[in-house]
């Protein structure tokens, strides 16, 4: 088992900086997660550690030893593609075997490590299958059990459940998850799905145009997001944001967004002081906007004059998007409000879970 540290790690393609300055150290048996859109570096992330690229600047650490210059094979690591890159002529159990046979495993440890993973992974009844009698499901199994016998120090995982469908994803992130728990092995995973992050990941860390935005684990990044970004890309539906100004006085401070105004809670108040009168981003996650007759007891409500644009019935609850000037956002409400398409409606802010951020920095006002 092993640890994984980038230290200063920058990757360029020509004049592109695909990665830059990444420092992470990933803890022993952790699950951590590398999400963010296309093209923010997260795969060139994982191709580095797996000895895919070349490092441009900065050093990798597998536990103690640094594996700059260290062939991809002789790296203790194993890879799950996107791509299942099963071999179409062989047996599933030949798939899951031909790395052990490569590196001239006895055939009897052979036998028991198959047996073993495909017993973990259920599919002990496909081994004499070839590929094209699987389902997708399946097959990303032989690809997850290929990579189980090799019983490396560390699992690489790259976008692995993108090609299933909805129901079939979340029945294998819970396995995947299982899978984790029961090896107790060091688990690196790459999404664009911040749904799969948080549910699987120990820890996320959080990518955008190659820079490393926030390392954390799940709960506080949904609670405390370090920055604008951070907290539009985790949480679905995402976070609604205003553009507005701190008005009032010390002890009654206002968040003004032109066509509402809310007052901010005394502690908020306190930590907000400093920016009074000052131009900032307001946040607020849909899931803190109430239908007033709904409204959990004890919170800080503000109410907000809006109009019902539309409404998405979800079955346990309601998404409402509201329009209040020209700006439109969204709350997840109770499945009994009575709002409807054209309604003027007030709903109540949660002004307990707000979010506040620097305008020009965009950083987490705190």
């Amino acid at each position: 088992m092993a640890s994984v540290t980038y230290e200063h790690v920058t990757k360029r393609f020509g004049d592109v900086v695909a990665v830059n300055d990444l420092n992470i150290e990933i803890a022993d048996k952790e699950f951590l997660v590398f999400v963010g859109p296309s093209g923010c570096g997260k795969t060139t992330s994982l191709r580095l550690l797996a000895g895919l690229e070349e490092v441009t600047e900065g050093n990798i650490y597998i536990g103690d030893r640094l594996v700059n210059d260290v062939a991809p094979k002789d790296r203790d690591i194993a890879m799950v593609f996107q791509s299942y890159a099963l071999y179409p002529h062989m047996s599933v159990y030949d798939n899951m075997a031909f790395g052990l046979k490569l590196r001239k495993t006895p055939k009897a440890e052979i036998e028991r490590r198959v047996r073993e993973a495909a017993a973990m992974l259920g599919i002990e009844n496909l081994l004499d299958r070839k590929p094209k009698q699987l389902s997708g499901g399946q097959r990303q199994r032989v690809a997850l059990g290929r990579a189980i016998v090799r019983e490396p120090a560390v699992f690489l995982m790259d976008e692995p459940l993108s090609n299933l469908d909805a129901k079939l994803r979340v029945q294998t992130r819970a396995e995947l998850s299982k899978l984790h728990q029961r090896l107790e092995t060091t688990f690196i995973y790459v999404t664009h799905d911040q749904m799969e992050a948080m549910t699987m990941g120990t820890r996320i860390a959080v990518l955008r145009d190659g820079i490393l935005q926030q390392v954390d684990t799940p709960q506080n990044l949904y609670q405390r997001p370090d920055n604008v970004f951070v907290a539009g890309f985790i949480g679905s539906p995402a976070m609604n944001f205003f553009d507005a100004t701190l008005v009032g006085t010390h002890d009654e401070m206002y968040i003004d967004g032109g066509t509402f105004r809310v007052k901010v809670p005394p502690e908020r108040a306190k930590v907000l002081a400093p920016h009074l009168g000052k131009e900032v981003i307001f946040g607020i996650r849909p899931e803190d906007i109430h239908d007033p007759q709904y409204s959990p007891p004890g919170i800080t409500a503000a109410p907000v004059e809006a109009r019902v644009d539309v409404t998405e019935l979800m079955g346990n609850e309601v998404f409402l998007y509201l329009v209040t000037g020209n700006k439109t956002f969204i709350a997840r409400v109770d499945p009994r409000t009575s709002a409807k398409v054209g309604n003027d409606v007030t709903v109540h802010f949660n002004m307990d879970n707000i979010h506040v951020f620097d305008r020009q920095t965009e950083r987490a006002i705190r």
